[in-house]
């Protein structure tokens, strides 16, 4: 049901849109863009999802459920809140991971948290971005600011 929904009300944004673009210029333009964000997108997400299902049948499900599963706890999400950040390349990866991970019985808070501590404290993005645009110490207090953020976004989703 809540996938209808989205997807009743993507389809409503986007009839707003298209009657917004008020001539065809725009709307050939909007078009366009559609198509290459979709060329750009599409095999990326197609690998990912192939390679989340091959890694999903390589994890070893017992050793996935002790570390994440319900009985793991707060160590699991202490665990999650560690890899997120060392987990190498973009979203097409960790989404896949914490895909495969969630089929090999790891909780959603576990997941949940693993892609929120990535999201935060991707090492690739604090080396690569953060520290060379925003300096060391404006990252050191926005890590320092959000270090708990993917703990109690984990803790909320163990309540759900």
């Amino acid at each position: 049901m809540n996938i209808l929904i989205g997807t009743v009300l993507l389809l409503g944004l986007a009839a707003l849109a298209w009657a917004r673009l008020a001539t065809g210029a725009n709307r050939r333009a909007a078009l366009s863009g559609t198509a290459r964000l979709a060329g750009f997108t599409l095999p990326r997400l197609l690998v990912a999802m192939i390679g989340a299902a091959l890694l999903a049948e390589l994890m070893p499900a017992d050793r996935i459920e002790a570390l994440f599963g319900a009985d793991a706890g707060l160590r699991a999400l202490l665990l999650a809140t560690l890899l997120g950040p060392i987990t190498p390349g973009g979203a097409f990866v960790s989404f896949a991971l914490a895909a495969a991970a969630l089929k090999a019985a790891a909780t959603p808070a576990a997941a949940i948290t693993y892609v929120t501590s990535w999201s935060l404290f991707s090492l690739t993005k604090i080396l690569a971005y953060e520290i060379p645009f925003m300096g060391t110490r404006t990252m050191a207090l926005r890590l320092a600011i959000s270090l708990p953020v993917p703990l109690v976004v984990g803790a909320l989703a163990m309540l759900v």
